[in-house]
Formats: structure tokens, C-alpha cells, sequence
């Protein structure tokens, strides 16, 4: 799959802090059957590596990739881990050139235009806006529209069930992603059908645009 089909796979992807990756496949079938199929693997954990490797081998529907991505060393180990893409929170130059060495979709994140230019000079059209909120939200994403055609974005950081429809709704944002649909809490005690009804409501109401 190219970047651009993952973000148009369906209009959310939990961002997901895996502390037991013995959790990882119970977590993916729980918001496959939710209606999520997509799942972003925070590299924040020393279990995130395993975790991906667990739901690649074991829950092969789900679309599992890696998020917090630094580094092409990072890029290669995930890769290796059986991700399907990898996520960024930013860019720069020697990151988007030693990439492209690494065959896996990666999509980076960006906060301002000039970021999103060197994005686009290396290749990539689809997008993180990251972190989201703080960096302008939808209004530097409608800003955005006009002088990059044509690029798509995932915006992530303090987007909720509350504001997503702000994103949905525009043109240039393929999807949304948010830590909101696998809360901390319900991970710990291992609540696999409330976080399967929290990513049905949250489908349904993607779905309301």
C-alpha cells in the first residue's frame, strides 16, 4: 500500500501506547471489530517493537504501523518488526533522504509550510500534521489547501471525539488520528469491549459527515 491508501483507509487511526505487548493482539481485534483496521504502534514503550511483531503475525486483517519514528534506524527496525508504514512526528533532511533506502510508506509530520516543502521536495504527499491543535489546527489546514493541491494530512494532537468533525470536514485531511480510542485505563485492566464500542460510536459518528 502506498501512504496515501493507508490515510484513506478509513477516517481514524487510534494512536496506540503499548506498555504489554502480550496486548497487542487482543487490542488490534478488539477495534477490528469496532470497525477500525488501521493502528499506529507508538516507539515510546520497550514493548512497541513486539507488539507490532505480535498483531503482524497474528492479526493479519489489521493494518498495524509504527508511530515516533526518529531516525532511518528506527525505520528499519520496524520495518523488520513486520509494520506495514511508519509515522513521523517531523522532518528534516538527512531523515527524508535516508528514508527513501528503507522500503516501507512513511508518513511524516509537519507544523508549518516550510516543513511541509521540504516534505514535498523528497516525495511525500501524505502527511501527520503534528502536534495538530497546537500548531494552528484547522485553520492552518484550510490556510494549507490552496498552495499544496493535492497533498493530504492526518492531523494528530488534541483531536477528540468532540473536534474531529472540524477535520473530517476538510478537503485536504484523509483521516484523524487520537490516543481517545484506546484509553490508558482501559488497556490496563484489559476492557477489550468497551474499547470495541468506543471505536463504534466514534466510526459512527466519522461517519455522520
Amino acid at each position: 500500500m502506498q501512504a496515501k491508501e493507508i490515510l484513506n483507509t478509513g477516517p481514524l487511526i487510534p494512536v496506540i501506547t503499548l506498555e504489554d505487548p502480550k496486548q497487542g493482539v487482543p487490542l488490534a481485534r478488539a477495534l477490528l471489530k469496532g470497525g477500525i483496521k488501521i493502528l499506529e504502534i507508538t516507539l515510546r514503550t520497550q514493548g512497541a517493537l513486539e507488539g507490532i511483531a505480535r498483531i503482524a503475525q497474528e492479526v493479519p486483517e489489521a493494518i498495524v504501523g509504527a508511530g515516533t519514528i526518529l531516525n532511518v534506524s528506527m525505520l528499519e527496525q520496524v520495518k523488520k518488526a513486520g509494520a506495514r508504514f511508519a509515522i513521523s512526528p517531523g522532518i528534516n533532511a538527512k531523515f527524508a533522504q535516508e528514508a527513501k533506502s528503507v522500503d516501507i510508506p512513511l508518513i511524516p509530520g509537519v507544523a508549518s509550510a516550510g516543513e511541509l516543502m521540504l516534505a514535498l521536495e523528497y516525495g511525500f504527499e501524505a502527511l501527520k500534521l503534528f502536534p495538530a491543535e497546537a500548531v494552528g489546527g484547522v485553520k492552518l489546514l484550510k490556510s494549507f489547501s490552496a498552495p499544496f493541491e493535492g497533498v493530504q494530512f492526518c492531523p494528530t494532537g488534541g483531536i477528540s471525539l468532540e473536534n474531529m468533525h472540524n477535520y473530517l470536514a476538510l478537503d485536504n485531511v484523509s483521516c484523524v488520528g487520537g490516543s481517545w480510542l484506546t484509553p490508558k485505563e482501559l488497556l490496563a485492566h484489559a476492557q477489550w469491549d468497551q474499547i470495541t464500542q468506543i471505536a463504534k460510536e466514534s466510526v459512527a459518528q466519522a461517519s455522520l459527515l
